[in-house]
């Protein structure tokens, strides 16, 4: 197991393995997953060599935070977060118990296993990113055509749903609502659609109380027999772009509290995007885990557990 008493790069534990995505590694307790939401970092598809201390913390707490304040809007898979160890042992038969780790406690949940749903829910409410790129190029945005004379980093007249694929490997692609249609069907591609503006709208009201901008943000849902769910992590600094009100500008990218500061100096140092990714120096390390806390922060308005 690679850890330090901060940062947490790969969980081993003697549980089958769900699957390791690049940020979490899930576990499978039968009808339930163990989530843990580890220190690893990526960036432009590549996993870094480093972990950020307490990012999954953030990751795995913010979640949880965001998940209890939506459940009005829509279900989701969270059954509850692992504040002590000792949670575990409602999940294992005395056989399969063991000695559980520390670095449990705080980053990691326990949910219910669902369907998971191979699309990127992605709300924007305002124009930025790889969306700004597109609107300049060709005056539309996911292939929807959007007003004139629009600004980098400007309010939308109203929130748009952009979903695209979520693909296991490589760029995810966009699609449009009637390619969400022919895949689940279109009651249920209206209800992800309705689902995820609601969910943006709430989180953006709630986050403006607290001189937070969310830019845009993407959502994944899964089906609990044929009942709509929420799940893996929402609205946290990787999934979604959260501005500063008191700095914002409009007709100019903004600086968000997530990764900018590792995907600024990737770029500045000339890496060609390639793996191997390159070690980050330590003031950048510093500089991330700042910024995830102060988000945790300033959205919670709690110190992070």
């Amino acid at each position: 197991m690679n850890t330090s008493p901060q940062v947490l790069i790969n969980a081993e534990l003697p549980l089958p393995l769900f699957i390791r995505g690049k940020v979490r590694d899930t576990f499978d307790l039968g009808e339930k997953l163990l989530i843990i939401a580890t220190d690893r970092i990526s960036a432009f598809d590549s996993v870094l060599p480093c972990g950020i201390p307490d990012k999954g913390r953030v990751l795995n707490q913010l979640s949880a935070f965001w998940f209890r304040k939506t459940a009005h809007i829509v279900p989701n898979h969270l059954i509850e977060t692992v504040t002590e160890v000792s949670q575990l042992d409602n999940y294992l038969p005395p056989a399969r118990r063991f000695a559980y780790p520390a670095y449990l406690a705080g980053r990691s949940m326990i949910v219910t296993k669902v369907k998971r749903l191979p699309i990127e829910c992605v709300v924007r409410g305002y124009i930025s990113g790889s969306a700004w790129a597109e609107y300049q190029e060709q005056g539309a945005v996911n292939g929807e055509p959007m007003p004139r004379g629009l600004k980098e980093s400007q309010e939308l007249p109203e929130a748009i749903f952009t979903p695209t694929t979520k693909e296991e490997s490589g760029h995810d692609r966009p699609m449009s609502l009637e390619n969400v249609a022919a895949m689940v069907g279109g009651k249920l591609a209206g209800e992800i659609k309705e689902k995820s503006l609601a969910i943006y709208a709430y989180a953006r009201d709630y986050a403006r109380a607290r001189d937070f901008i969310v830019a845009d943000t993407k959502m994944e849902f899964g089906l609990d027999g044929d009942k709509l769910i929420l799940i893996d992590e929402l609205l946290t600094p990787d999934s979604s772009r959260f501005w500063d009100t008191r700095l914002y500008q409009v007709g100019q990218s903004q600086p968000s509290y997530d990764k900018q500061p590792v995907r600024d100096w990737l770029v500045s140092s000339g890496w060609n995007k390639e793996p191997p990714a390159p070690m980050l120096p330590p003031e950048v390390i510093a500089a991330t885990s700042r910024r995830y806390r102060e988000a945790y922060e300033r959205l919670a308005g709690e110190k992070l557990g």
